[in-house]
């Protein structure tokens, strides 16, 4: 299916693909990559530095493996690098040896055979050492096209003095009907227990949700692709609770997340809690000032009482193109930095690993060493709490080849719902087929349910 690579957003294509491809591999090179006449390898990735720690894990690296140098290309951000790896692909080189990505869009390289199935590295044999939710997400036809750096477990975040003027006891909340009859005592005080607008800057809490859920809106299997948004029992499960929410304005259906009025209502108490991801701590502290002391975090509620079962939401991992002619060199890297010690340095800067080995240990779990984000929430050891949920059980869950796509879409959909112009059900169904079109477009065989 090459057709399926014409996905790339045309707009600035030529100006990226220029200047990436000009720090791109050295497909075919003679040299093995040798800049300097030694014996040296170099190899070169691209990718993001949110934590600014990315020099200090190369430095560390090439201590390690004095045969291998690395040349940095910092792609500014996950989308940023999703579409320069996607122009390198489309004009067939450029493309680095190894890249970071965002876990839902893995798939939509390794479906068009543009990464290396890392199985043949013994990378399979790390499936136990790594949480669940993120190990799920790299797989393709059962076998890892990325390791992952990072994960994002969907946490319960709540702001405790607003519950308690409500007179709701957050640890009550055990299942989803908790969280709903908690809804409707939060909102008689005049504040809201979450936000929801059904904008695209919703699509990752919606997959998260939908995904506890044991929804199962997609499925792809190589060029084939079911699409079921309205029929599947998870999916059906999830619309009827939020119609419920939205029906009875139990939430607020008017503020986006990452907006400035979101950061207000967290900062003033509008809104009263979030199901959002594990790295969401920091953005609190950072968007809540005034509210330091209050935020408590705990798990997500269950649609089952007595289940565990969590899902992912946001998450990294580092792949290896296929462009590239050093990939032991680039597989060397690949493991250090998701499984070695550059793994540790990365947690060391407050990246939440989906190493159990790091969840698990007393450094990670020390109440000392995290004492600013722990006094935030209340003396609580968040890095204790976000643990246990990162290692919690996940049911299967696949992101569309074309991810970028399905979450820019999102909200063109899906907000008429929460805008009460029609209903959820409704909104999910036309965002069905809008997917299905799209997939056809790029040469995939839809199946379309509902």
């Amino acid at each position: 299916m090459r057709n399926g690579k014409k996905i790339i957003a045309a707009t600035a294509a030529a100006a990226t693909l220029v200047s990436m491809a000009a720090c791109g591999s050295s497909n075919g090179a003679g040299d093995g990559g040798s800049s300097s006449g030694d014996a040296t390898t170099e190899i070169v990735i691209w990718g993001w530095d949110s934590g600014n720690v990315i020099n200090e894990v190369i430095e560390a690296f090439e201590e390690e493996n004095p045969d291998i140098t690395v040349k940095f290309n910092n792609t500014g951000t996950a989308a940023d690098t999703q579409t320069a790896l996607s122009n390198a692909v489309q004009a067939g080189n450029g493309a680095p040896d190894a890249v970071m990505l965002e876990d839902p869009t893995v798939t939509q390289f390794a479906v068009t055979g543009d990464l290396v199935d890392l199985s043949q590295f013994g990378a399979d044999e790390y499936a136990d050492d790594f949480t669940a939710g993120p190990w799920n997400k790299v797989q393709y036809d059962g076998k890892p096209y990325a390791l992952p750096i990072d994960c994002g477990p969907e946490m319960f975040f709540y702001n405790k003095a607003v519950f308690d003027e409500a007179g709701v006891n957050a640890e009550d909340i055990k299942t989803w009907d908790d969280y709903y009859e908690a809804a409707k005592k939060i909102r008689a005080i005049g504040s809201y227990i979450t936000n929801n607008a059904g904008s695209s800057m919703e699509y990752q809490p919606f997959t998260a949700q939908a995904w506890q859920a044991g929804a199962q809106p997609w499925k792809v299997d190589g060029e084939n692709i079911t699409i079921d948004m309205t029929e599947d029992e998870g999916m059906q499960r999830y619309i009827e609770f939020q119609q419920k929410l939205i029906d009875e304005d139990l939430i607020d259906t008017k503020t986006q997340n990452w907006s400035d009025d979101w950061n207000r209502e967290l900062n003033d108490g509008t809104l009263a809690s979030l199901t959002i991801g594990g790295w969401m701590p920091i953005n609190l502290i950072n968007g809540a000032p005034d509210q330091a002391g209050n935020w408590r975090v705990t798990t997500m509620p269950q649609w089952e009482e007595g289940q565990s079962i969590g899902a992912e939401d946001g998450g990294s991992a580092w792949a290896i193109t296929t462009q590239s002619d050093k990939q032991e060199a680039a597989y060397r890297w690949v493991e250090y930095i998701t499984h070695g010690n550059g793994a540790v340095l990365n947690s060391q800067t407050g990246t939440l690993s989906c190493l159990k080995s790091i969840l698990n240990s007393d450094e990670f779990t020390d109440a000392d060493s995290n004492k600013e984000t722990n006094d935030y929430f209340g003396g609580q050891n968040v890095n204790e709490i976000l643990a246990e949920a990162a290692q919690a059980d996940v049911t299967e869950f696949q992101y569309l080849p074309y991810n970028p796509y399905a979450q820019s879409t999102f909200g063109d959909q899906i907000s008429r719902a929460y805008n009460k112009e029609i209903t959820l059900e409704e909104a999910f169904a036309n965002y069905a087929k809008a997917l299905a079109d799209n997939g056809e477009q790029q040469g995939y065989t839809i199946t379309l349910k509902g």
